[in-house]
């Protein structure tokens, strides 16, 4: 895509991000990697409403141009492109029921097969660190090791893809095993896959429509 274009799925993302019920108010953020940089969602400014000039342009050395000042938590998108050659866009919510689970600092275990769509055995959460910190950005890059997603500590959800659309079906679905997670515990442990039947569904994954 060219510039004009990422800017507008920038602004449509963060704006579905309200649709889905993954945000609220100004919580999260979106971004797309953009030639040698990325756009990401400003800062301050509800998500349901970004438009597409608001959307700001950032250098990897995290320098920016426009009259507008990135999201608060840049480091984890530019860390996150800077490491992960194949990603070209994070989305970052405070989904209800992620962020519950990352309150009680639990990973997701393998209650359910369709964990592996986040790309392991399980879905790991983060460590905490202050919003908007460089400990926090490596906190999460640790945490999506060989993942495509992961919680973070008393904070909320992300998710990462090869463009925004995956990337946002993928926060989506996470949030709902978060949901079926948190359910299913109310009546006790769930139940959990074995090594051997999630490597069985990461297989599956592998191979499977357009993942």
């Amino acid at each position: 895509m060219d510039e004009t274009s990422l800017r507008n799925a920038v602004a449509q993302a963060s704006r579905s991000t309200v649709a889905e019920r993954l945000n609220r108010g100004s919580s999260g953020n979106v971004s797309a990697r953009c030639d040698n940089g990325f756009l990401v969602t400003p800062s301050g400014l509800p998500s349901a409403d970004i438009q597409p000039d608001q959307v700001v342009r950032m250098a990897m050395d995290g320098s920016h141009a426009g009259r507008l000042p990135p999201s608060s938590e840049w480091r984890i998108h530019r860390d996150i492109y800077q490491a992960r050659p194949e990603v070209n866009a994070v989305i970052h919510v405070h989904a209800p029921f992620a962020v519950s689970l990352a309150c009680l600092r639990r990973d997701i275990p393998p209650f359910h097969y369709m964990v592996a769509v986040a790309g392991g055995a399980d879905i790991r959460c983060a460590g905490y660190a202050m919003f908007g910190s460089q400990a926090l950005s490596d906190r999460v890059l640790e945490a999506l090791a060989d993942r495509r997603a992961c919680l973070m500590a008393n904070h909320g959800l992300i998710a990462i893809g090869r463009n925004l659309t995956l990337a946002l079906a993928l926060a989506v679905e996470v949030e709902s095993l978060c949901e079926q997670f948190w359910r299913a515990s109310l009546m006790g442990p769930p139940v959990l896959l074995s090594d051997a039947e999630m490597a069985e569904a990461l297989d599956k994954f592998a191979h499977y429509g357009q993942r």
